[in-house]
């Protein structure tokens, strides 16, 4: 069961803080965003910058969307939800262009924040390693399937899970905006009729399916789905 997420989107005010307060768009003080002092060490610049650049696409990425809100899932088990999840396709962020064996894996923590880890390889199977840690937040009590996800304090990216299957096997997260969205699953493949369905169901939300990049997978469980 899904219904629609009427909620408005996040909006921030000049302290950094994030509430739902009406439509508009986060406002980003830039002087309060905390860039490493010079005297950092490198591998902290190196960490920092791309996770900066990850929230400023998420959160200034097109225009309002003039679609209608995106339906989000109807209660969902957050405990069977947590875990290991491959990334069949995606409209990607920036960093994920040329993502191979990207895999998203959520825990949820006892204060009710979800500890996420993004890991990939950059341009090839066997690429540099790439590993994003953002947190998750719960921002619908109820049905629990709207997030916010903060890449850096404060500022928090609509993250909606807009569809699962019942035995929770596969699933997606969107956003309003239809400017992203991940299709995931619990093997890195699926099989084609499953993929074109999600694809036909999220062109009809919106998306431009043209947009849909398949993520290459190089696991062994590939093979079942073949």
């Amino acid at each position: 069961m899904i219904r629609p997420d009427r909620s408005p989107p996040f909006v921030g005010d000049r302290r950094g803080r994030f509430d739902k307060v009406g439509v508009g768009r986060p406002f980003l003080d830039m002087s309060r965003l905390p860039f490493p002092r010079r005297s950092s060490a490198a591998r902290a610049r190196r960490c920092f910058v791309p996770a900066i650049a990850i929230v400023l696409a998420l959160l200034l990425s097109g225009c309002a969307s003039r679609l209608p809100p995106l339906p989000t899932v109807e209660n969902l088990d957050l405990n069977r939800y947590m875990g290991k999840w491959y990334v069949i396709a995606c409209i990607p962020t920036f960093i994920e262009t040329e993502a191979y064996n990207a895999v998203e894996t959520y825990r949820l923590e006892s204060d009710g924040t979800i500890d996420t880890v993004f890991t990939f390889n950059q341009g090839s199977f066997d690429g540099p390693a790439k590993r994003y840690n953002p947190r998750g937040f719960v921002r619908d009590p109820v049905h629990k399937s709207t997030w916010g996800m903060r890449f850096v304090w404060p500022f928090q990216a609509e993250f909606l899970v807009t569809h699962v299957d019942p035995d929770y096997t596969r699933t997606v997260i969107g956003r309003n905006k239809r400017d992203y969205l991940w299709i995931m699953a619990r093997t890195s493949e699926i099989p084609a009729a499953d993929y074109d369905r999600l694809v036909r169901e999220l062109a009809a939300l919106g998306y431009d399916a043209a947009k849909i990049r398949r993520v290459p997978h190089g696991r062994a469980d590939a093979d079942a789905f073949r």
